[in-house]
């Protein structure tokens, strides 16, 4: 078996500037590897006596008898699926069993030298081909179309494994007509932009594409169909997770429609009268619950964010800090999240509440920049904006610099480094930037200078300059953010090196 590949933060030793930086890089490195697609397949899928098993990360399993069909295609498309359709691709070829036939989009996310990240479990037998991401692009149309060509060719007979991992949504680009790419990109724009939640920009993109909500499901049926999702979303609704291309789709035309109207999107002409005709009843709905085309298909969550939070939570037990999760569902304005995080760490430092430190607070989920409230925004990512958020609440809390010690005095340095936040997008990259995210404590920004950085949607360049942004490259998979929050004890032992 091939050794899996790893992650790791660029510059390490010298961000690693105190032991709470260094156990908060831990514990996000930790939770990182864990979610590698790779690593979730070997944990979910095995072949036992000719039966293909497969386990969800809800208990929920699976059993296929590979003999009772003709072929096997694997179809797939996310930021993790190279590395999850290699590995099942493995899986089955040492059960003597290969792909007959297989086609996945993954993103074309390169790092500084130019090359995608290295996967051990990369496809030999399986086309990959390259798509994009955030934004959909002529590359991705093309590679989708491939998809469906090979979704086209499936038989009665034939065994489909999907694989949908976190990014599908932009990388299955398949406009619907007459719809084009340049229509998708603008909506998907848009939609970003917004500050809607990821179920409302779905419902949009599900019914202007050819691929999303349960459309590829049609696409192959009757077949056996086997999806396989490696989870991006809060609370791992199937409808969502890439836009659901082989799920049941419950929101209509209607709804796509309710959600330009809510935040009053300027989208596309074609887009809106597209729209318009679906709701009408002029162009076909996406299949809902009940539909033949999941009369014989069954899907299994085999990794999420929790996947992420419980190897965090080991790695930061096994520095000798007590780790609390949060929660895995953290959403809204990503400044709030930082404050309220802040917050927390706070309360374990007064009163040893809701944990005594030495501790780690982790939570995962994802958060939101509504970039429409700055006239011009600038460079930042969701991650950075909660660590700029959490940094600046705590450097005007009770462990900053700015405020007063019992005696009348400023804080001592030990005092405002004792909790450490960090933050990051398990796939390498924060919003558009080259960032995973960030990592700060009450001295890391200037208070000034980050409350106008916030306002502005421009905290990547405070980052830059304090030497504390989160850089990985693309890691090859996306389970949603990342965060952990180290609390210190008073009395402990620290070090603290020049951020340069």
């Amino acid at each position: 078996m091939t050794a899996d590949h790893g992650v790791t933060f660029r510059d390490r030793e010298r961000l690693s500037r105190t032991p709470a930086h260094e156990t908060a890089l831990d514990c996000l490195n930790a939770g990182i590897e864990a979610a590698l697609p790779e690593r979730l397949i070997r944990t979910a899928v095995s072949v036992d006596d000719g039966r293909l098993r497969i386990e969800g990360v809800d208990g929920a399993v699976g059993t296929y008898d590979l003999a009772a069909h003709d072929r096997i295609v694997l179809l797939g498309a996310g930021k993790a699926a190279a590395g999850a359709a290699g590995a099942l691709e493995g899986v089955l070829d040492r059960a003597g069993r290969g792909v007959d036939e297989g086609v996945v989009v993954t993103d074309g996310a390169t790092d500084e030298a130019g090359e995608r990240p290295p996967d051990a479990s990369s496809p030999t037998a399986i086309d990959v081909c390259p798509g994009d991401h955030p934004l959909p692009s002529e590359r991705g149309v093309e590679s989708t179309r491939r998809v469906l060509a090979a979704a086209e060719r499936v038989t009665e007979s034939d065994l489909v494994l999907a694989v949908v991992t976190g990014g599908a949504s932009a990388l299955l680009a398949a406009p619907a007509d007459p719809l084009s790419v340049d229509d998708l990109r603008a909506l998907t724009s848009g939609l970003l932009a917004s500050g809607a939640s990821i179920e409302a920009i779905n419902a949009v993109r599900k019914h202007c594409s050819a691929v999303k909500g349960g459309q590829v499901a049609r696409a192959v049926a009757p077949a056996t169909t086997v999806t396989l999702a490696v989870s991006d979303v809060i609370g791992d609704p199937l409808e969502t997770i890439g836009s659901g291309p082989t799920v049941p789709d419950p929101s209509t035309y209607a709804d796509a429609l309710a959600v330009l109207d809510r935040y009053a999107l300027d989208a596309p002409a074609a887009v809106r009268d597209h729209l318009q005709a679906g709701r009408d009843g002029r162009a076909p709905e996406t299949p809902t619950e009940g539909d033949p085309a999941f009369d014989r298909s069954a899907t299994f969550v085999v990794g999420n964010g929790r996947s992420a939070l419980d190897a965090a939570a080991t790695a930061a037990a096994r520095r000798g800090y007590e780790p609390l999760v949060l929660s895995a569902s953290v959403r809204g304005e990503a400044r709030e999240a930082g404050t309220a995080h802040a917050a927390v760490a706070e309360e374990c430092v007064a009163r040893g509440s809701p944990v005594e430190p030495p501790a780690v607070l982790l939570s995962g989920g994802e958060t939101t920049v509504t970039l429409e409230d700055a006239p011009d925004p600038g460079t930042g990512g969701p991650n950075a904006e909660f660590a700029a958020g959490a940094a600046l609440a705590l450097a005007t809390g009770p462990l900053g610099d700015e405020s007063e010690a019992r005696d009348g005095e400023a804080k001592p340095e030990a005092a405002a480094s004792r909790v450490v936040v960090a933050g990051v997008d398990t796939d390498g990259r924060d919003g558009p930037t080259d960032a995973a995210g960030a990592v700060a404590d009450a001295t890391t920004l200037d208070p000034e200078r980050a409350r106008d950085a916030l306002d502005r949607h421009d905290v990547y360049p405070c980052f830059d300059e304090a030497g504390a942004l989160l850089r990985t490259g693309a890691t090859g998979t996306n389970v949603n953010d990342l965060r952990a929050v180290v609390v210190e004890p008073e009395d402990a032992p620290t070090r603290r090196y020049s951020n340069r």
